[in-house]
C-alpha cells in the first residue's frame, strides 16, 4: 500500500471516531468555539471596560465642574432683607413688613449644647465630613426621584452656602454649584466659623432670621441665655416655621415638632453629647406667645396673615415671604373693612365686660370671626379675625377647628335637588315636598340609628314643607334628607362648592345634615358664594396682585365652572329667602335689600354662625367660644349677661350693621331666580303652632335655643314659593336660661342633636 492510499485509510477511521454532530456544536460553542448572539457583545471584559470608561468620564466631569465654579465672593441679595409692602385694593399702603430681623452673634454667645442640638439634627457627622454629604445627597435623590419628598440629605456647610450665596430655588443648577461650592467653603473656613454662620442665617419663622432673633421671638431671651430644650426646639421649628410653631400649630403641626424634637434629643444621646439619665427628663418646652411687629396692629395682622397663607397656598414658601421685595395688593376694600370692624365693634364687643371675670366669666371666653366676599368676583373684601395680634394670634376667620351647625342643611337641600333624589314615599324632594317635623323621629332607612332632637324639642307636626323646616331649621325633617339622599353624594356636593375634606368628617353618618364636620367662615363664604353666583365656583381670594422683582405671583382663580346646576342653585337661594323673610333669620330682614341666609348654632352652644347675602354681598359671621388661654371649646351661653347666644342673636346682628353700611349708596338689586324650581305645592295637615314634645328623662336636654332676647318664631303653615313679604311670624317667649359660671352646663346631645337655629 502506497503513501497516498494509507492517509487515505487512516482518515477513514478517524472519521468513524469523529464526535457526533451534538457533541460537536457543544465543543464549538465551548471556549474554543466562536460565540454567536447578544453574548458577543456582553462580555465580562466589556462590562467592566465600560463600568470604568464611565467612572472615569464622571470623575473628568467633576473635575471641569469643580474648576468651573468659582466660590462667590459677596452674600446673595436675601442676605439684606427688604420689607414687603401690603396694599389695600385702592392702592392705599396698609402695612410694611419682612424688614430685617436678625442679629449676628459669635459662635462662643450660642451655648454648646444648642450648637449640638442642631447638628444632630441636621448633619450628626458636620465635624468629620468634607463639606457634602455623598450618601445623603445619593439618599435625597431617591427620595425625590421615588416620590418621597424634594431632595434633602443637605450637611450644615450646604445650608450655609444656600442660605449665604445662592437662593432657595430648588433647580439642578443650583445644587451642583452648591455641592462644588460647599466643598470649596470646607477647605476654606474653619468648622465653627460655618456652623456660626449656618445658626446666624437660618429662619425660624416669626419674621426671625439667626439664632439672637429666634431666642428673642420664641422664649424672649438672649442665644447665650437659651436652654438645651429650648434649643433643640428652635432646631426643629426650622424645617417647617409656620407648620411646627406651637403657639399656631394645628394638631399635625404639633405632632410632627413633637416628633422632631425627640429626635434631636435621642441623636445626642446617641452621639454621646447628652446623658441618657438627662434624656428622660426633658420635655418641649412651649414657646411665649408670639408679639406683633410694627405696622401689624389691629386687623392688618390676620389680613396679611390670610394673604400670606394664600401664597403658601400658590407654593410660595414663608422664607422667600419673609426674604422681601414684595408688594402685594389684596382685594380688601378699605370703607368695607372698617365697617366690618365697627359692626363687630357695636354689636359685640361694646355689649361685652372682658374685665369683669367675677360677674360676667364668659364674656372672656366669646371669639367673633367674618369674611365677606364679592360673589361676582371672588374677592375678599372684608375680614375680622379677632381682637388684635397681641390678643389673639390666630385668626378667627380661619380657624377649623369649630363646626359650622345648621349652616350646612343648605348644602344639603342642594345635594337632593342636584342628584333628584326622592323621599320614603317617592316623591321628589323639592321646596314643597312634604316631611315629619316630630321632633326625636327615628330617621327611616339609616344603617346608624338617628332620632335627633328638633329646636327647644318642638314637634312641627306629621306633614312639614321643606321650605318651612328649612325656615325654622327643623332637625328632624334634614336628618331624614339626608338618608333620603345618602350621605356620600351630600359629602360630595359639599366639596365641589368649596367645603374642605378634613379628618373626623362623619360621611356615612345622617348626623351630618347637622354640620358636625369642621370649617371656617372662609369656605363657608366660597359655598354661599357659589350659591349667589347661580352655581358657578367661587373660590375666594385675598390677593388681587403680587409682584417681586425676580417676577409677579400668579393668583389663583376665584370663578370657576359650574359647581351645581343654575336651577338647583337659585332654587336654594329662593328657600333662604324664606329664613330671612319668615324663619329663624328674620332679625337681618330689611327694606335696604334682598337678602337670603341660614343661621346656625353647634351643640352646648359653643358657637353661632349667620351665613347670609345679598345679590352684591357674601358675608359669614361666627362666634366662637374659647376657654381663654387654651383652644378648649365652651359655651356661649352667658354671653353679655344674657341667654344662649346662637346664629340669631349676634352673629346675625352684626351681619345686618355690617351689611347696611357695606351696601350704604349702593343701588341694591333682587336675586335673579327665574330658574329655580320650586316643586308642586302640597298643602301639609300639620297643626300651624309647633307643640313641644316631652322628654324622657333619659334624654339629654336641647343644646341651642335662641338668646333670651330673641323670642323663637312660630313656622307659618304657608310654603314659601316666591319671594314674601309676610310680616314677621308671631312670637312666643322663651324661658331665661341659667347664666354661666353657676351650674354646670347640660351634657352636649348625642349625635349633634339640636344644632338647628
Amino acid at each position: 500500500m502506497g503513501r497516498a492510499e494509507a492517509r487515505k485509510a487512516q482518515q477513514q477511521r478517524g472519521a468513524r471516531r469523529a464526535p457526533t454532530g451534538r457533541a460537536k456544536g457543544a465543543k464549538d460553542k465551548g471556549g474554543a468555539g466562536k460565540r454567536t448572539g447578544i453574548r458577543r457583545f456582553f462580555t465580562w471584559k466589556k462590562i467592566l471596560g465600560t463600568f470604568l470608561g464611565l467612572i472615569l468620564l464622571l470623575m473628568a466631569a467633576a473635575v471641569i465642574l469643580y474648576f468651573s465654579v468659582d466660590e462667590p465672593t459677596d452674600p446673595n441679595k436675601q442676605a439684606t432683607l427688604q420689607s414687603n409692602t401690603y396694599r389695600y385694593a385702592d392702592g392705599s399702603v396698609m402695612a410694611r413688613t419682612g424688614d430685617m430681623n436678625r442679629e449676628i452673634v459669635p459662635i462662643d454667645k450660642i451655648p454648646e449644647d444648642v450648637r449640638t442640638a442642631f447638628i444632630a439634627i441636621e448633619n450628626k457627622s458636620f465635624y468629620q465630613d468634607r463639606g457634602i454629604d455623598v450618601m445623603g445627597v445619593a439618599r435625597g435623590l431617591f427620595n425625590t426621584v421615588t416620590g418621597k419628598g424634594k431632595a434633602g440629605g443637605s450637611t450644615i456647610t450646604q445650608q450655609y452656602v444656600k442660605n449665604y450665596y445662592l437662593t432657595q430655588d430648588q433647580s439642578a443648577t443650583r445644587k451642583l454649584r452648591e455641592l462644588v461650592i460647599s466643598l470649596k467653603v470646607d477647605q476654606r473656613m474653619e468648622k465653627d466659623d460655618v456652623l456660626v454662620g449656618y445658626l446666624n442665617t437660618n429662619f425660624y419663622g416669626r419674621n426671625a432670621y439667626g439664632i439672637q432673633a429666634a431666642a428673642q421671638a420664641f422664649y424672649g431671651v438672649d442665644a447665650d441665655k437659651l436652654t438645651l430644650e429650648q434649643g433643640a426646639y428652635l432646631a426643629s421649628v426650622i424645617q417647617a416655621p409656620s407648620q411646627y410653631d406651637l403657639a399656631t400649630a394645628g394638631p399635625n403641626g404639633t405632632r410632627l415638632v413633637n416628633i422632631r424634637f425627640n429626635a434631636v434629643l435621642d441623636n445626642m444621646v446617641e452621639m454621646g453629647k447628652l446623658d441618657p439619665a438627662k434624656r428622660k427628663t426633658m420635655t418641649l418646652p412651649p414657646p411665649i406667645k408670639p408679639k406683633p411687629r410694627p405696622g401689624m396692629d389691629g386687623q392688618k395682622g390676620y389680613l396679611i396673615q390670610a394673604a400670606n397663607d394664600e401664597m403658601n397656598e400658590q407654593k410660595i414658601t414663608d422664607a422667600q415671604i419673609a426674604a422681601g421685595g414684595w408688594n402685594i395688593v389684596l382685594n380688601i376694600d378699605p370703607k368695607k373693612q372698617a365697617a366690618l370692624e365697627k359692626a363687630v365693634q357695636d354689636e359685640l364687643e361694646s355689649k361685652l365686660d372682658r374685665k369683669d371675670t367675677k360677674n360676667r366669666p364668659q364674656d372672656q371666653s366669646v371669639q367673633a370671626g367674618a369674611t365677606s366676599v364679592d360673589p361676582k368676583t371672588g374677592a375678599i373684601v372684608a375680614m375680622y379675625g379677632g381682637q388684635g395680634l397681641a390678643e389673639k394670634d390666630q385668626s378667627n376667620a380661619l380657624r377649623t377647628d369649630y363646626q359650622p351647625g345648621s349652616t350646612f342643611k343648605p348644602i344639603v337641600l342642594a345635594s337632593a335637588l342636584e342628584n333628584n333624589a326622592k323621599t320614603q314615599d317617592r316623591k321628589p324632594i323639592t321646596p314643597n315636598a312634604l316631611y315629619d317635623g316630630t321632633s326625636k323621629r327615628q330617621v327611616v332607612g339609616s344603617k346608624i340609628p338617628f332620632n335627633p332632637q328638633n329646636q327647644d324639642d318642638k314637634d312641627f307636626g306629621k306633614e312639614i314643607t321643606v321650605q318651612d323646616a328649612t325656615n325654622f331649621s327643623v332637625n328632624s325633617v334634614y336628618a331624614q334628607m339626608i338618608v333620603d339622599v345618602g350621605p356620600p353624594a351630600v359629602k360630595k356636593t359639599a366639596l365641589a362648592l368649596g367645603m374642605k375634606d378634613r379628618e373626623g368628617w362623619p360621611e356615612d353618618k345622617p348626623a351630618m345634615s347637622l354640620g358636625t364636620m369642621s370649617a371656617n367662615t372662609l369656605e363657608m363664604a366660597g359655598v354661599y358664594a357659589t350659591l349667589d353666583n347661580h352655581g358657578k365656583k367661587v373660590t375666594p381670594t385675598i390677593i388681587k396682585t403680587a409682584e417681586h422683582k425676580d417676577g409677579e405671583f400668579t393668583p389663583r382663580q376665584a370663578v370657576g365652572s359650574q359647581a351645581i346646576s343654575r336651577q338647583t342653585a337659585d332654587t336654594v337661594t329662593k328657600v333662604l329667602t324664606g329664613v330671612v323673610n319668615d324663619g329663624s333669620g328674620n332679625k337681618v330682614k330689611s327694606s335696604a335689600y334682598e337678602a337670603a341666609g341660614k343661621t346656625g348654632t353647634t351643640e352646648s352652644n359653643v358657637a353661632g354662625w349667620f351665613t347670609g347675602y345679598t345679590p352684591e354681598l357674601v358675608t359669614v359671621v361666627a362666634m366662637f367660644g374659647e376657654e381663654p388661654g387654651t383652644h378648649k371649646q365652651v359655651t356661649l351661653t352667658g354671653t353679655a349677661g344674657g341667654g344662649r347666644a346662637g346664629g340669631s342673636s349676634f352673629p346675625a346682628e352684626i351681619w345686618k350693621a355690617y351689611t347696611l353700611a357695606a351696601l350704604k349708596g349702593v343701588n341694591t338689586g333682587e336675586f335673579d331666580t327665574s330658574d329655580a324650581e320650586m316643586g308642586a305645592s302640597q298643602a301639609p295637615s300639620r297643626s300651624a303652632s309647633p307643640t313641644p314634645s316631652p322628654s324622657p328623662s333619659s334624654q339629654p336636654p336641647a343644646s341651642s335655643s335662641p338668646p333670651a332676647s330673641s323670642p323663637t318664631p312660630t313656622p307659618t303653615p304657608t310654603p314659601t314659593n316666591t319671594r314674601t313679604t309676610s310680616p314677621t311670624p308671631t312670637t312666643s317667649p322663651t324661658a331665661t336660661p341659667t347664666k354661666t359660671g353657676g351650674p354646670k352646663p347640660p351634657d352636649p346631645p348625642l349625635f349633634g342633636e339640636n344644632q338647628g337655629h
